[in-house]
């Protein structure tokens, strides 16, 4: 099984991006799923869950600029990020259950 997530880069800070987190192999699709982040010389951290029923769960600093979305029959989770800040600037990984994506990077910055 491998988590192969896209969609980062730079962005000027109020911009958009959309991470796309697709796996790949057999996965058990009714469990969560997850982003974490971490930025340069810190530790990694939550940013958004999604249960198997959809409900959602969003760390502090990015509620109501963030959204997270899941696609089951394409084994498949998203994260909108929406009025991008400059601390939003970090390597941003999805997690499934037992299994962890090898990151993308986003940049906020002017």
């Amino acid at each position: 099984v491998q988590l192969q997530a896209s969609g980062g880069g730079r962005v000027q800070p109020g911009g958009s991006l959309r991470l796309s987190c697709a796996a790949s192999g057999r996965i058990f699709e009714r469990n969560y799923r997850a982003w974490y982040r971490q930025a340069p010389g810190k530790q990694r951290e939550f940013v958004a869950h999604i249960s198997i029923e959809g409900t959602t769960d969003y760390a502090d600093s990015v509620k109501g600029r963030f959204t997270i979305s899941r696609d089951n029959a394409k084994n498949t989770v998203y994260l909108q990020m929406n009025s991008l800040k400059s601390e939003d600037t970090a390597v941003y990984y999805c997690h499934f259950p037992g299994y962890w994506g090898r990151g993308t990077l986003v940049t906020v910055s002017s």
